[in-house]
């Protein structure tokens, strides 16, 4: 598992840049996970954009819960990355909650992909809009990690924060459909102060 966490850190410092700190997080019965925070730019609007990026969710494959037995080489591996613009929101606070989903797949079993949801039950950060994200499609911001035979790759999962009426409408209308409404309306999904998109 080390080896896969090496390259996994040396794959987000190759694409993000060298982090500027790091925290911690063990659950009872996991692995440790870490959250890397990387301060960057955005290169359409030149503004400050923070980046979160799990260690650690991906040093063992995530098992479906309903196998008998659990594969521990084979099977999906994933890190999570949230992009959020600095100086707006006290968004440091993430940290926790990220290391919360990032233990999911092995604290509860889950196959974390694209276009699901995960809630952390209470605001992402101190007076955020969001309890939940979307998880979008990988290979945009940081390439796929290609790993020895047989494992699978580690993809690297974006985060799309969810305010409670979008987590509803997603779930009746699907992720795809919330996308599209988002786009249509220039949703700004980094804006930590963000309101929710019209969704009548």
């Amino acid at each position: 598992m080390a080896d896969v966490l090496e390259l996994v850190e040396a794959r987000l410092r190759t694409a993000l840049g060298e982090p500027g700190a790091r925290a911690a997080v063990t659950f009872l019965g996991t692995d440790r996970i870490e959250v890397l925070r990387f301060a960057g730019r955005d290169v359409d609007s030149d503004s400050a954009v923070v980046r979160y990026a799990t260690l650690g969710m991906s040093g063992q494959p995530m098992t479906d819960p309903t196998a008998a037995l659990a594969d521990p080489v084979r099977g999906p591996r994933a890190e999570l990355i949230l992009s959020v613009r600095g100086g707006v929101a006290d968004t440091d606070k993430v940290l926790r909650p990220l290391a919360v989903l990032a233990a999911s797949p092995q604290v509860e079993g889950l196959v974390v992909a694209p276009g699901a949801s995960l809630d952390v039950g209470e605001p992402l950060w101190p007076g955020a809009q969001f309890s939940s994200v979307l998880v979008a499609e990988s290979g945009g911001l940081v390439e796929d990690l290609e790993l020895p035979e047989p494992m699978d790759p580690v993809t690297f999962l974006p985060l799309l924060p969810m305010t409670p009426n979008e987590a509803a409408w997603k779930r009746v209308h699907g992720a795809a459909a919330l996308q599209e409404r988002w786009l249509a309306h220039g949703t700004d999904l980094r804006d930590p102060a963000r309101k929710s998109v019209p969704l009548d």
